[in-house]
């Protein structure tokens, strides 16, 4: 069994990318590979040298693209599974063993995401429903008060998050893949610069997988979110999440709708 990772980062903090590389321990992972969109020196540096870990300077192609290439690399080493990370997530390693395990015991899985929390311990909502423009547009523009009930049922709030359960969209910052299930659905789409690729990923994966939420192994995500304290960021996100709404349909996605029905 071969498991492989990705981190890709953009003039990420040697000490964010630190505590991030020290979860990802020898003892698991065969070969880890820092896709550096920045092509900083820092990051070359702190790369250098270290076993098990390839450090690829890139241009800044954007998240799904950037990853694209370590699982393209991945796939021709022969890993069964992949790992894509944020540089601001870090665990215990053997956290890692227990989501491993609960994949080879259930073929069906595609993909897989840990509870995650912030630094301070309390919960962070990372698998949602599927999003409508209404969803979107609420979140980023609305005061959080005027739509809380509904921004909360789009978190999944209401579901008993102490026991797996399968649902449409992970987030891109952790996202356990098994690369069989990448081979038949393709990588991330990289029309997406930034944003929705984990969204139109994991739909992908679930229209034939199952694509687990797995509370028994937990990981802790240092999340900045962005394009909440960024104009350019915010942009970004916008024209991304229109790209992703021309692909799948604004009003009207029936796929949408099917997948997202447990959960109302």
């Amino acid at each position: 069994m071969m498991l492989t990772a990705s981190v890709v980062t953009y003039n990420t903090p040697e000490d964010e990318l630190a505590a991030c590389l020290a979860s990802l321990s020898p003892d698991y992972f065969d070969k880890i590979f820092i896709i550096d969109n920045s092509k900083s020196e820092i990051t070359r540096k702190q790369c250098q040298d270290r076993h098990g870990i390839t450090y690829i300077p890139s241009d800044n192609v954007g998240y799904g693209r950037a990853h694209n290439i370590a699982i393209t690399k991945a796939m021709q080493l022969g890993s069964e599974y992949h790992l894509v990370i944020n540089p601001d997530v870090y665990f215990t390693p053997s956290e890692i063993k227990k989501m491993l395990d609960y994949m080879r015991q259930n073929h069906d899985v595609a993909t897989l995401q840990p509870a995650m929390i912030h630094p301070n311990g309390s919960p962070q909502y990372t698998v949602k429903k599927l999003p409508a423009p209404t969803d979107l547009i609420i979140r980023r523009f609305c005061p959080s008060k005027w739509f809380k009930k509904r921004n909360a049922r789009y978190e999944l709030r209401h579901i008993d998050h102490s026991k797996p359960f399968n649902v449409p969209y992970h987030q891109g910052s952790f996202m356990l893949l098994r690369t069989s299930a990448i081979r038949e659905v393709g990588m991330f789409d990289e029309r997406f610069f930034m944003y929705p690729e984990d969204i139109d990923l994991t739909r992908r994966l679930h229209s034939r997988y199952r694509t687990m939420y797995y509370p028994y192994a937990t990981v802790t995500h240092a999340h900045r979110a962005a394009s909440y304290h960024s104009m350019r960021m915010l942009g970004i996100h916008i024209i991304n999440m229109v790209r992703y709404f021309n692909k799948w349909g604004w009003w009207h996605d029936e796929e949408r709708r099917r997948y997202n029905a447990p959960f109302h």
